[in-house]
């Protein structure tokens, strides 16, 4: 395992913390996962009893593998026990606001201070400057509209629409992990840690990165545009006859435009003045996208599949959800890995973007129930019966 041997303590809730401490998990980390007594909200996203719907596979996703440890902070046997925890750790991930940190003492200063080798990372909302770091942000507040995410994705003129689950988060857990692994990096070298920080904002404003040079560059940007009326009515969406919905993204330049048309069954196309250049194409989109409209719906999917693959062109269909998770080359490229359910089965999960063949398992352990190995964690750092105990406010098994 990549990261066999790294120990991180987990204090967080939600998912872009709890994702970037999966990811870590799911690569060989020993992660444990410290909750309040409440536990993590995320445990009863599908917990209404109203409901068919059986297990958990939102939290399980960012939680499989971890040790689950119950701590109480607002007393002080469970702030001394947390920093207990971090003293003994590589990372302390956290996503919890850093004024209620400072109170309870957890604060990175005075972790740091314990263990200086201890790299510290820190999710927030807004940032740890400015007159607004101290709201208290989601992805569909902080990543999606504050950053202007979803201004620049719904079409001139139509309202916004909601982000789905975790899309910001798990974003903001990538950037997290590859900022605490960089950490690390350093500390190979210099023997200390740091105080690492992300923020949902600044990782949607990256998201978007590319459109906001050009606003910080010229001032102005232009706005996403309805299908029927593209900025490149060759980069488009179109429909075959038996109604599936595919996307075209030829390659820069006109190069792709005769063999698109050709592929179309218009080959007659790039001669027509109204699309012979790029300009034209550009002035005329509406009237483009009306005929690449009609030439499409005469033709099934496989069949424009076929044309389109044979021409060695750029597309790819639109799939649904139960497409995807139907989709052969998707388990090629290893989008899924196998979780244990715990009852000796297994079902499957998305995985951790990237692959290390060879070095990683072809499972991954359930997720843990609600302080599972509280007890078994505690007396690792050298607690005995009696404080675990009185820790746990139980008779310790």
């Amino acid at each position: 395992m990549l990261l066999k041997g790294l120990k991180v303590v987990e204090f967080a809730t939600y998912i872009a913390g709890p994702g970037a401490a999966g990811i870590l998990a799911d690569w060989g980390a020993e992660v444990v996962k410290v909750e309040r007594p409440e536990g993590d909200p995320m445990r009863n996203v599908f917990g209404d009893a109203k409901s068919a719907l059986t297990g958990n596979p939102t939290f399980a996703l960012d939680n499989r593998g971890k040790r689950s440890v119950v701590l109480d902070i607002s007393r002080p046997e469970g702030r001394e026990a947390l920093a207990r925890l971090a003293a003994d750790a590589d990372v302390f991930l956290t996503n919890v606001r850093p004024a209620a940190l400072k109170r309870a003492g957890l604060d990175h200063e005075t972790l740091r201070a314990a263990n200086p080798r201890l790299v510290y990372t820190l999710i927030t909302g807004y940032g740890l400057d400015g007159p607004e770091a101290h709201k208290p942000g989601f992805d569909v507040t902080a990543f999606w509209s504050r950053a202007g995410v979803a201004r620049m994705h719904a079409p001139k003129g139509q309202d916004p629409f909601i982000l789905r689950t975790g899309v910001g988060d798990h974003v903001t857990s990538l950037a997290t992990v590859s900022a605490t692994l960089a950490a690390l990096y350093e500390r190979e070298r210099t023997g200390q840690g740091r105080f690492v920080q992300t923020s949902l904002l600044a990782t949607g404003t990256y998201v978007v990165g590319s459109d906001l040079a050009v606003q910080l560059a010229y001032g102005r940007l232009v706005s996403n545009r309805p299908r029927s009326d593209p900025f490149d009515p060759l980069a488009n969406f179109y429909k075959s006859r038996d109604e599936r919905w595919f996307v075209l993204n030829p390659r820069g330049g006109a190069s792709d435009w005769p063999t698109l048309a050709a592929a179309c069954g218009r080959p007659d196309l790039p001669q027509d003045e109204r699309f012979a250049t790029g300009r034209a194409r550009k002035d005329n989109n509406k009237a483009l996208v009306a005929e690449l409209d009609a030439a499409f719906a005469e033709m099934d999917f496989e069949e424009i599949a076929r044309r389109l693959d044979e021409a060695d062109l750029v597309w790819a269909p639109v799939q649904t959800p139960a497409e995807v998770a139907a989709d052969p080359q998707a388990a090629a490229a290893g989008a899924w890995v196998e979780v244990e359910d715990g009852q000796g089965g297994a079902y499957r999960s998305p995985a951790a973007p990237a692959l290390f063949p060879g070095a990683l398992s072809s499972s991954r352990p359930p997720f843990p129930g609600l302080g599972q190995h509280t007890e078994e964690v505690l007396a690792e750092l050298g607690y005995s019966r009696e404080e675990i105990e009185a820790i746990c406010g139980v008779a310790a098994a």
